[in-house]
Order: C-alpha cells, then structure tokens, then sequence
C-alpha cells in the first residue's frame, strides 16, 4: 500500500508566487488571505487602490514582505497591464491569483435592480466581474506550470437578500464566469474558484444598508451559530492553493458556518 506523503504545512506553498488584488485594510478578506498565503511560505505582490488607500496598506504590504507593491485601480488605463508586466519581469511566472474587489455606485446599489441606469449598471459590471476576467487573462500566459485563480462573491448572488440588490446580479454573473474560465484553463492545470464568504464588516459592506441586521441574522440561523473572520476565510481559500486540492475547480466554496444550507 503506497500512503502519501504530505507537505510541512509551515512551507506548503514555498517557492510559489501570487498576487493579491484587494486589501484596503487589516480588515480586508483579502488581507486575511495574504497572511495565510504567507503563513504557508508564499511570496506575494500586493496592489493598493490610490495614494489615499496606500497609507493603510503599506504596513500590511511590508509585513507580508511583499517584493511587489503598486498601485491598481482597474479603472485607469494600463495600471492592470503594467502589474502583470512586473510580475513577468521580477518572476517571470505566477502561481495563484486572488481577485477580491466588487464596486457599486450608490444610487445603482440602493435602488431596485429594475430602476438601475445603465451606466450604474456598467459600473457594477465593469469592477465586480469583467475586473476578473481581466485578470484571469493576464494571469493565464504566466501560469505556466499550472495554477490557481480565487475572486470573491456572496450568498446574494444565489438568493434574494435584502439590500444586496444589483451587486447579487453582478455576483451571479461573476460566478458564471468562474465555471467557464476553470472549463477553458483547466486542461492547464489551472483551476478557478468563487469564494463565498459570510456577511463580515469589511469597509466594503459598510455601503449596504442595514449590515448589522445582516450579521444578526446570519449568525443566528448559521448551523455553527457564528460569524465568519477574515482568518477563517484565509485558511480556508489558502488550502485550495495547496497541490492537495489540484482537482477541486470551478465551483462556489461556502465560509460562511454553514449559512448558505438554511432557509
């Protein structure tokens, strides 16, 4: 009988290289998986969104000892292009992909999905789901030995959830998106992977409306009867990076206690 031998933990992704588009502050998802990507051995580019958001992501950036630290706003032309181009020339190579930025603008996110203009549309679109698809044809060419992509999405994307409104539509699409990039890279060795956290007070939520009842209810009919941490979710999107899981692709991977199997 052959048993398998698995890896140090400590060192289960040394050598590899990811990216980590999203932290805008120790409070951030995607901080609580650059701490667990680097906990595991990593080595990690790190993007800020503008001058205002570097004075808070620096000191993580520099904690995580991150090699790479630029700016990205997927709204101004050439900055994504201009990532990928220094990770091609530092690396030459990446290993995984962590895409966790969604937008909205106000009046669309508030409103009823049948009032939204179609410019607040586009904008939903445009950051929460097309940014991927984006970043997932950059990262493709340089994942050359194979790979792994996340992008962050939500319970509303399945059901209705009060308040969630067109980022649910924006989710769904993103989603959908997951299962076709991981059908067209998979034979690659690549594989895609929708995380789907629970309600967390990130700076990003603070923008929907009545967040706390959110959390009330969700900690409340969650089977573990908790609530989420951006370390949970970490280790949780960390361990798909691992070779251990090299056949689990394209699907929505729930952190959220269990939340998601209740009516």
């Amino acid at each position: 009988m052959n048993i398998p031998v698995y890896p140090d933990t400590k060192v289960a992704l040394k050598g590899k290289k990811g990216l980590i588009v999203g932290i805008a502050n120790d409070q951030s998802i995607a901080w609580g998986c650059a701490k667990a990507f680097r906990a595991l051995g990593a080595e990690l580019a790190v993007t800020y969104l503008n001058e205002r958001a570097k004075q808070y992501v620096e000191p993580l950036a520099k904690a995580l000892e991150a090699p790479i630290f630029m700016p990205l706003d997927v709204n101004v032309a050439g900055q994504l292009e201009g990532v990928f181009e220094r990770i091609q020339i530092e690396w030459g190579r990446l290993d995984f992909l962590l895409h966790s930025i969604a937008f909205s603008p106000k009046e669309a996110l508030h409103g009823r999905v049948i009032d939204v203009g179609r410019d607040g549309f586009l904008k939903t679109m445009d950051v929460s789901c097309w940014s991927f698809l984006r970043m997932a044809h950059l990262a493709e060419p340089l994942m050359k030995n194979g790979g792994t992509m996340f992008t962050m999405t939500y319970y509303g994307s399945q059901m209705v959830v009060e308040n969630y409104n067109i980022m649910g539509v924006a989710k769904a699409a993103l989603e959908a998106a997951v299962r076709y990039v991981a059908a067209e890279v998979g034979p690659k060795g690549i594989r895609v992977h929708a995380i789907s956290p629970g309600p967390l007070a990130t700076r990003a939520a603070s923008g929907i409306p009545e967040f706390d009842e959110l959390l009330d209810k969700a900690q409340s009919k969650a089977p573990t009867r908790s609530l989420v941490s951006i370390d949970d979710v970490g280790a949780a999107t960390a361990f798909l990076a691992l070779d251990g899981a090299k056949l689990i692709t394209g699907d929505v991977m729930y952190i959220d206690g269990g939340y998601h199997i209740i009516d």
